[in-house]
């Protein structure tokens, strides 16, 4: 069974993608709900929405026949990174991200004013960090369908690694130029 964890900034289409692998037959879960998720508090006060550890265990430890496509954006997702077989940051410029987000109707994050102003300071300061830890970038302005596909890719482990236009892979190879090199 191979484990995807899909990343990325709010309105990259993370959910959305979700819903297409599910419906190919894929297990998917959308993390960003109370089973998933909890609030805690932080040394300087503020508070933060994280991962459950022990539901996050639970669902990586499930034994299971289907490959496991998981979504979120959290602050202590490193923490289960090498319990992925690939870690795939969703990218898209901030223009289409704004857009996204103000006119979605499944979600009201980002609907405001100030959900959009977080919002682009993430993708300044907390995207590069995705970026770091990301094994796999894919183009989130691409179809819905071929998100789709360069996600299932990753699935087929007995078959060499397609990279499509547009796919960044990090992996440490010679010659790579930089922590998320084009192929």
């Amino acid at each position: 069974m191979v484990r995807v964890l899909v990343t990325g900034m709010s309105g990259t289409g993370k959910t959305s993608v979700l819903e297409v692998l599910a419906e190919r037959g894929h297990r998917t879960v959308e993390t960003d709900t109370d089973e998933w998720c909890e609030w805690v508090v932080l040394p300087d006060g503020t508070r933060d929405w994280i991962w459950r550890r022990d539901a996050i265990d639970s669902l990586l430890n499930e034994p299971s026949g289907r490959s496991l496509f998981v979504a979120g954006c959290k602050t202590n997702q490193g923490d289960f990174y090498d319990r992925f077989d690939d870690v795939v940051l969703l990218s898209a410029p901030v223009d289409v991200l704004m857009s996204r987000v103000q006119f979605r109707t499944t979600n009201p994050y980002g609907s405001s004013a100030v959900d959009r102003a977080l919002i682009r300071r993430h993708v300044g300061e907390v995207e590069p960090m995705l970026r770091r830890g990301a094994t796999v970038m894919i183009d989130a302005t691409l179809a819905l369908s071929d998100v789709a596909d360069r996600l299932e890719a990753l699935t087929h482990v007995d078959v060499p690694r397609v990279v499509w236009p547009g796919t960044f892979v990090n992996r440490e190879e010679p010659g790579a130029t930089s922590p998320c090199d084009v192929r």
